[in-house]
């Protein structure tokens, strides 16, 4: 007689125990809360260079913002106990906003409290406390608008409120002592110039990369037998780290400055932006490449065969047929490369390129904390805005679509 191993009883989780219909929200309620009890809200430094002593949401921030994050919290709590239907996701969606705008307002609240009274050297920064916090309730936002199934308008005016309100306690001055406020207040001119330049080094990487890219996908779906070198080719440019790709350019580009004045005359050299741009494209081109590929040929061929039928030139399939059905796959392949250029743009500070990399290895260099919050935000800002233009566009351009 053969012994056979018992089951274990499945246990439900703690979640399912208590009746948690949104395990997301409930995790991320119970995370906000964790790290308020027993994290530093704000941090309090002597000066710029020393790390700051911690203080708890309630020792910095006045009681009535406490209060409303608390009840907001609690109300979010006993959302995700409730039955699923879309009248709660839309109020989880209300609170979540809430929740996240009165998070940035306690920060504003505690760090005015804070300064009064103190040294001009003295530097208050958020601290783990808010930016966990933060990060919950911005996520609660995005899996209420999920469960909702939001369209693009949704999405727009929800993100247009949550950035008006933190724009508006902006403008109130709850921020002006903050330290990345202070850093940014001292570099404002060089911030600017540093934001233009990375937009810059983006917009001259990702455009070109375009244009090689496409082409060579478009090939690559005619001709399947050149897919394995030329991926190959292109995956092996991926696992080259992008320190030592820039490293790379550098010698061949100095050598051709010094042989073509003309060329060093227009901003080519070992560095600078030249090879930061060169190294981007090529970093950019396997996203374009393999979604081109894959969009022309996942087209189905029974839809090819009946534009042949009627009569259609090969130009007139490619361009009423092929590209259209495919559009949406370039547009994933297009948010890859654009959020993967804005993040690789921050290294090519490293060879001379500027851009807002400058802070964060300046600030590295200083062990400055603010200093590199100063150029890592922006940078993670303009990947999330990229990244959801890019997505609200190919969404309005399929909707649009002729069936």
């Amino acid at each position: 007689m053969s012994s056979q191993a018992v089951p274990a009883p499945n246990r439900p989780a703690l979640a399912s125990r208590i009746g948690v219909r949104d395990q997301v929200l409930f995790a991320l309620v119970l995370a906000a809360a964790v790290a308020a009890l027993s994290l530093g809200f704000v941090a309090v430094a002597p000066n710029r260079l020393i790390s700051g002593q911690p203080i708890s949401l309630w020792s910095a921030a006045d009681g009535k913002f406490a209060a409303g994050i608390v009840i907001v919290v609690g109300l979010l709590l006993a959302v995700s106990l409730s039955p699923p239907h879309r009248a709660m996701y839309c109020i989880a969606a209300t609170l979540a906003s809430m929740w996240l705008l009165l998070t940035f307002a306690a920060l504003g609240n505690a760090v005015h409290t804070l300064a009064a009274g103190r040294p001009a050297v003295a530097r208050i920064s958020a601290g783990t406390s808010f930016w966990v916090i933060a990060g919950c309730a911005a996520l609660a936002v995005m899996d209420a608008l999920q469960r909702l199934r939001a369209g693009p308008m949704l999405i727009t005016a929800t993100l247009a409120a949550l950035c008006g309100g933190t724009v508006l306690l902006a403008l109130s001055g709850s921020f002006d002592q903050l330290s990345i406020a202070r850093e940014y207040a001292t570099r404002h001119a060089l911030f600017a110039s540093a934001l233009i330049r990375h937009i810059t080094l983006v917009t001259g990487s990702v455009g070109p990369a375009l244009l090689i890219g496409f082409p060579l996908g478009l090939v690559a779906a005619r001709r399947p037998r050149l897919q394995g070198p030329l991926f190959a080719t292109l995956n092996l440019l991926q696992t080259v780290p992008s320190i030592a790709l820039f490293g790379l350019l550098i010698v061949p580009l100095s050598a051709l400055a010094a042989a073509v004045p003309r060329l060093a005359s227009i901003g080519v050299g070992g560095i600078g932006p030249a090879p930061a741009i060169i190294a981007l494209v090529l970093y950019a081109l396997l996203p374009i490449v393999r979604n081109t590929t894959t969009g022309i040929s996942g087209v189905d061929p029974a839809v090819i065969d009946a534009a042949r039928g009627m009569g259609l030139t090969p130009r007139q399939i490619f361009c009423h047929i092929e590209f259209p059905l495919a559009l949406p796959m370039l547009f994933v392949g297009l948010r890859i490369v654009t959020v993967q250029t804005i993040g690789l743009a921050v290294v090519a500070a490293l060879i001379g390129a500027g851009g807002l990399g400058t802070f964060v290895f300046e600030g590295l260099g200083q062990y400055a904390l603010d200093l590199v919050l100063l150029g890592a935000l922006p940078a993670i800002g303009l990947s999330l805005a990229a990244d959801f233009v890019l997505h609200v566009g190919s969404t309005l351009l399929v909707r649009a679509r002729p069936e």
